[in-house]
């Protein structure tokens, strides 16, 4: 249907017409859309059920991808890109007086992610079915998403994300592949047979029910699988009250991160989580039954990764499965559990590595608490064994501990690998924060350096660059991201620069659109880009960005002929909805672009923009357009990032410090073609240990800092007295636990140079094109393969290309 123009205008007129009862002129978007999808996921069909046989096979060994989050945003464009057939169809309904690109924004973000975490398992999806490798997602299918965020007089206030409203193309609901999940109940051991056993009683069912979602890999016939499931009541359940069971039931698949202030949130979140892990394993399980008599080659067949804490319950769940359901003894089930799960570390920050009281987990899941346990004991027991007398140690190592259960302890000793997503953040956990763990499994610690998918954040999001780059290197680097190295001497080519900044030029006039759309605002096209999108946390220091933006206010007020170039700020993020300063942060950085948008006397100087509700889809507009990519965490704290890759491959500069893939990035590119600043890793690190710093001392002796600290109190940008003293205290009485203002001077000095340097446009585009040159290191595909081959064990499977007619 999609193999000429001609054929394809024919079959998409009569499916709309089919599927709408109404002729094409008299469609919506919706439909266009509606229809569009639908005929891709026909078009594919073969190759999805071909790729789920071999699947169901388990003739190769395969890996399942679990993830609490899955951030694809859009699929359409994306699916007709990697079936080659977008051209094709954007030609033929331009024939038919429709835009694609409208068609396009008709679909709803598929927002089921909070940020990197889970735009880097979309990207692994698409990595994986690309290079033919046997993987697969499970996730949860949640009803609204994270939030939509709106802004109501510079406050953030949170709307249910409706992204299923208009139902949702691309899922396939399989009942007949339900499982059922138990909460709560009784467990009584059992001994009436030769071994012990155990009965799970009065407990509450829920039924998870799978949508299959399609994984299309570029120009092959692999067709994988995101599985997501629904919680749904269970028709065997009868021994509640019907109206709150269904309520409850609905919860766990209903938002993404409900809050947990409270122990409701809290049961509701532990709830999530072991929905997730137990649907995907009894149905891991339950497909390889039929292709294998006994689990004994489990762990040689399927490979399960971790990705973050949030699915450790995996761990003591195939256990459950393994004990309980196939009678087999505890040093069999745990060496087969063991070689099954890896495991991804995404932070050191204390508050994510996950903690569960044990008054909250051992009543909501009896017999899985049993084997959580089980676990701790025999663990602690060989600690011992190694290092007799020493409590301290075993203390440190326990997965349980002062009447919690350790998640990341949990992931750790029941997985037989671990790795960190930079180099310096898988340093950090060997040298510091899981060291102990490290000084006792170092066989099991390695690094895997976060990627992106170039085809996402490359050839999608920006077609222009993408055709610029294959007339001057040719295709291969479509396939091969590394080739993109071969445009670095094009870096010093006068004609190939003049080119380069009318792309630059015509996508920052693409984000204008956008910005004076989304805010009323008009920016010039012809100011510094500087963008710093991301989720909203105090660690990624939103806010050392805004008081230096308010020093350049200050400065241009005072002195009117001051040399600043033109600049636009531009942020995009969403605070959680129970996470107080970063919402304040938000009220913050509206409150300052509004003084400074209406101010005549420096708005052609400086603006500021925010753009709401930041999502998958704005920011594919967003990396484009940029100048400057603002990654300035606080040294030590960021995992890895993927933003910077993302901008660095769509030709912006990276200002940041000297944390997480920044590093990498630095290694890559040189000194020159990147602005760095502030404290390094072992510098924070070093302070923590001795308590912190003296925040007081550079507010009393830097007069730029003091007077933007003070203009928190003052009312000069506060609607009400006092509305930014939470920041005021975070930066003065709590010490400044993320060294904002220790930073601020080489912040502020990494600025200057950028202005200056713009100005010679030539020499910035070089730096630009050195980074997209270099930034082919960073492709997914290549992170992928590391991961297939160290840790996983799959292959690629032998392809052919199958394409429906």
């Amino acid at each position: 249907m999609f193999s000429t123009k001609e054929r394809f205008k024919n079959c998409f007129a009569k499916r709309l017409e089919m599927m709408c009862g109404k002729r094409l002129q008299d469609s919506t978007t919706l439909d266009q859309y509606q229809t569009l999808g639908q005929m891709v996921r026909e078009h594919i069909s073969t190759n999805w059920i071909r790729t789920n046989e071999k699947n169901r096979s388990f003739q190769e060994k395969q890996m399942y991808y679990l993830s609490i989050e899955f951030l694809f945003g859009q699929f359409l464009g994306q699916n007709l890109l990697n079936l080659g057939v977008r051209e094709t169809v954007k030609e033929g309904l331009k024939d038919l007086e429709i835009s694609l690109d409208e068609i396009e924004k008709a679909e709803p973000d598929a927002a089921l992610g909070n940020g990197g975490l889970g735009r880097l398992a979309a990207c692994f999806l698409d990595s994986l079915a690309t290079l033919n490798l046997p993987g697969n997602g499970m996730g949860i299918r949640y009803k609204y998403g994270l939030f939509e965020q709106r802004i109501v007089d510079g406050n953030q206030v949170e709307l249910p994300e409706q992204w299923l409203k208009s139902g949702n193309v691309w899922g396939v609901r399989n009942s007949d592949q339900a499982i059922d999940i138990q909460f709560w109940g009784i467990v009584h051991p059992d001994t009436s047979s030769d071994r012990l056993e155990f009965r799970h009683e009065k407990a509450m069912v829920i039924t998870a029910i799978p949508y299959d979602i399609p994984m299309i890999g570029a120009h092959t016939d692999t067709v994988n699988t995101l599985r997501l499931w629904s919680a749904e009541p269970s028709s065997n359940y009868k021994e509640y009250n019907l109206l709150t069971y269904k309520r409850e039931t609905e919860a766990v698949s209903e938002f993404l991160y409900p809050d947990d202030t409270y122990d409701d949130g809290k049961i509701l979140r532990l709830k999530q989580q072991y929905f997730l892990v137990s649907a995907s394993l009894q149905s891991i399980v339950k497909s390889y039954r039929k292709a294998h008599s006994t689990l004994k080659d489990f762990h040689e067949k399927v490979a399960i990764h971790i990705n973050d804490t949030h699915p450790s319950l995996a761990i003591p769940e195939l256990m459950r499965i393994l004990l309980d359901e196939e009678k087999m003894g505890w040093d069999e089930a745990w060496h087969i559990t063991i070689h099954t799960f890896s495991y991804t570390n995404h932070t050191i920050l204390s508050e994510a590595l996950e903690k569960w009281p044990i008054y909250l987990i051992k009543p909501l899941l009896p017999r899985i608490y049993m084997i959580i346990n089980e676990i701790n004991e025999k663990f602690c027991r060989w600690v011992w064994e190694q290092h007799p007398g020493d409590w301290n140690r075993i203390e440190n190592l326990a997965v349980i501990a002062h009447g919690v259960v350790k998640m990341a302890h949990l992931a750790i000793v029941g997985s037989h690998s671990v790795n960190g997503v930079a180099k310096i953040h898988s340093d950090l956990l060997k040298e510091k924060e899981m060291n102990h763990f490290y000084l006792i499994f170092p066989e099991k610690f390695n690094n895997k350096t976060n990627g992106i998918s170039h085809r996402r954040w490359l050839l999608k999001a920006n077609p222009e660059l993408t055709n610029l780059i294959t007339d001057a290197i040719g295709e291969k680097w479509k396939k091969n991201p590394d080739e993109l190295i071969n445009l670095t001497p094009f870096a010093y080519d006068s004609s190939f620069i003049e080119v380069f900044q009318a792309v630059k030029r015509k996508r920052k006039e693409d984000l204008i659109r956008v910005i004076k759309d989304s805010t009323g605002f008009v920016v010039n096209s012809d100011s510094i880009f500087d963008v710093q999108v991301k989720r909203l946390h105090a660690y990624k220091r939103q806010l050392l960005n805004v008081l230096h933006i308010m020093h350049l206010y200050n400065h241009l007020k005072e002195d009117r002929s001051a040399g600043l170039y033109p600049q636009t700020f531009i942020f995009g993020a969403k605070a959680s909805p129970s996470y107080y300063y970063a919402k304040k942060v938000i009220k913050l950085i509206h409150s300052v672009a509004e003084i400074i948008n209406n101010d005549p006397q420096v708005n052609d100087k400086i603006k500021v923009i925010f753009l709401p509700n930041y999502r998958v889809s704005i920011a594919e507009q967003i990396f484009p357009a940029a100048d400057v990519s603002e990654q300035i965490s606080t040294a030590s704290k960021e995992a890895s990032g993927t933003g910077n890759m993302k901008f660095m491959m769509n030709g912006a500069i990276t200002l940041g410090t000297l944390d997480g893939a920044n590093i990498e990035i630095l290694e890559r590119v040189g000194p020159d073609n990147i602005y760095t600043f502030g404290l390094q890793a072992d510098e924070v690190v070093s302070y923590y240990e001795k308590g912190g710093y003296r925040s007081r001392e550079y507010y009393q002796h830097d007069r730029r800092i003091k007077e933007v600290v003070d203009q928190l109190m003052n009312g000069i940008f506060a609607d009400q007295p006092y509305e930014f003293e939470a920041i005021y205290d975070s930066l003065l009485d709590h010490n400044d636990e993320y060294f904002i203002l220790r930073d601020f001077s080489t912040y502020a000095e990494a600025h200057k140079k950028i202005q200056k340097d713009y100005q010679n446009k030539a020499k910035w585009a070089e730096k630009a094109i050195i980074n997209i040159a270099c930034s082919g290191h960073f492709s997914s595909d290549a992170t992928i393969e590391r991961y297939s081959e160290e840790i996983w064990n799959i292959k690629p499977r032998d392809t052919r290309i199958i394409l429906s007619p």
